[in-house]
C-alpha cells in the first residue's frame, strides 16, 4: 500500500536571525529573538494491518518562539510521576491564588498575573516535553514563589526542563529513537553535511558522510568521479555504501546531495528505511500556508524520491552559522513523529533484522521474498 508521512518546518531567512543562547539552569531567562518558524504536519501513512493500526491525521501549528516566554526566575525538577516547577513571583503583587491563572492543557502551559484591564505572562509555553495530565495540574502560592505540580502522561520519560531547549530536545529525543540511525537528504551536499554534524553532536551519535567514505575509499574526489564514470556510477556506490551502514545503529549519516546522490532515485531507497529520513528542501515560500501548499503537492504527487523521508524541513536560504538551528527544526519534527507512535524505532529495527527487504513500512513475514512475488492477475465481470 502507498504511504507518505512528513513533518515540514520552514525557517524563514535565518542567515537573518540573531540567536542568543540559553543555560538550562541560567536566571531570568528572557525571550530575546524573533526565532519565528512554521511548522506544518503532514502524516498519511495505510499499513499492512499484520504488523500495525491504521493511522491518518493533519495537523498544522504555527511556533511563534523556539524557547517559551519566560521573564522570572524558576526552578524545574523532575519526578517519577510528575514534574514540579517553582516560580519565583518576584515583586508582582499578588493579592491571593486568583490572581493568578495557570492555563495547562496536554501540550502547554501558560501562567498569567491578573491585572485590573490585563494580564501579565510570567510563563508561555507549547513545546512541553511529552502530554501532562490536564485534570491532574495542581498549584499553589508557597513562600513567594508559584508552584506547579504537573502530572506526566508517559512516566518513563525524563524532562530536562520545561523549555524545549537543545540540551532538553536532544535528551528526550535519545529516548524515543532508541539507537535508531538518522539519514539527512536533500539537494545540497554541503547543507546535509552541517545539519547532519549538528544533529550527531546533540545526540552522540557517530557523525558520517557518504562523499568523506566514498572518497576515502576510492581515494578520489566525487568530482572527478563523476567526471570519469557518471551519476549512475556514483550513486550506485553510495547505495553499496548506505547497504553498509544500514545495520548500524546511534549515527547520523550526511548523504550526497542531488542527482549524484542515491537518495534521489526511488530505486536506491531501501537500506534508507532503516532509519528515519530527514529532507532538508530549500523553497521560495514566504509563510506558513504557501509552504504547506508546496509539501502537501509533493507528498502527493511523489514525484521526488526525497518525497518518501519521514521528516521535511523547508529552509527559505541557507546560512551554515544557523545549522544547529535548522538541526533543532528536524530533531523537533522527528520527536512528533515518533510521539505519534512510539513502535516506530522498533519497527525499523525488525526491518533492519529482517534484511532491509525494500517492504517498509509493509513489513512481510520472516522468509518473504521480493523476487518472489508475482501478480495475481485482476478479473473483471
Amino acid at each position: 500500500m502507498a504511504t507518505a508521512a512528513g513533518f515540514s518546518v520552514l525557517f524563514q531567512n535565518p542567515s537573518k536571525l540573531s540567536v542568543r543562547k540559553f543555560s538550562n539552569r541560567a536566571p531570568n531567562l528572557k525571550l530575546t529573538s524573533s526565532l519565528n518558524f512554521f511548522c506544518s504536519i503532514f502524516t498519511f501513512k495505510s499499513y499492512n494491518a499484520s504488523f500495525y493500526k491504521r493511522f491518518s491525521t493533519f495537523q498544522s501549528c504555527k511556533c511563534a518562539s523556539a524557547v517559551p516566554f519566560v521573564t522570572r526566575t524558576y526552578e524545574f525538577s523532575d519526578g517519577s510521576s510528575e514534574v514540579e516547577l517553582r516560580l519565583q513571583l518576584g515583586d508582582q503583587d499578588v493579592q491571593s491564588p486568583r490572581d493568578i491563572l495557570v492555563d495547562a492543557n496536554e501540550a502547554s502551559l501558560a501562567i498569567r498575573v491578573k491585572r485590573i484591564e490585563s494580564h501579565i505572562t510570567m510563563l508561555e509555553t507549547n513545546h512541553l516535553f511529552d502530554k501532562i495530565k490536564p485534570s491532574e495540574t495542581i498549584w499553589y502560592i508557597d513562600d513567594g514563589e508559584l508552584v506547579v505540580n504537573l502530572k506526566k502522561q508517559d512516566p518513563d520519560l525524563k524532562w530536562p526542563d520545561i523549555a524545549e531547549s537543545w540540551e532538553s530536545l536532544t535528551a528526550g529525543s535519545m529516548q524515543l529513537l532508541k539507537g535508531t540511525s538518522i539519514y539527512v537528504v536533500g539537494d545540497s551536499t554541503e547543507i546535509n553535511q552541517k545539519v547532519a554534524r549538528e544533529l550527531a553532536i546533540g545526540l552522540g551519535y557517530t557523525p558520517l558522510s557518504t562523499i568523506e567514505l566514498l572518497e576515502t575509499i576510492s581515494k578520489k574526489t566525487i568530482d572527478s568521479w563523476l567526471l570519469a564514470e557518471g551519476y549512475d556510477a556514483v550513486a550506485e556506490a553510495e547505495s553499496a555504501v548506505l547497504e553498509s551502514l544500514s545495520s548500524h545503529v546511534r549515527a547520523v549519516v550526511a548523504t550526497l546531495g542531488g542527482k549524484q546522490g542515491a537518495a534521489g532515485r526511488a530505486d536506491k531507497w531501501r537500506h534508507l528505511y532503516a532509519g528515519f529520513t530527514v529532507w532538508l528542501s530549500q523553497t521560495e515560500a514566504l509563510d506558513e500556508v504557501s509552504a504547506k501548499e508546496e509539501a502537501h503537492r509533493h507528498i502527493k504527487d511523489g514525484r521526488r524520491a526525497y518525497t518518501t523521508a519521514d521528516v521535511v524541513v523547508k529552509l527559505q536560504g541557507w546560512d551554515a552559522d544557523h545549522a544547529k538551528s535548522v538541526a533543532q527544526a528536524s530533531l523537533s519534527a522527528l520527536k512528533q513523529l515518533i510521539r505519534s507512535d512510539k513502535e516506530l524505532p522498533g519497527k525499523k529495527s525488525l526491518y533492519i533484522r529482517l534484511g532491509c527487504r525494500g517492504d517498509w513500512p509493509n513489513i512481510k513475514p520472516p522468509g518473504w521474498d521480493p523476487s518472489a512475488e508475482v501478480d495475481v492477475p485482476v478479473t473483471t465481470e
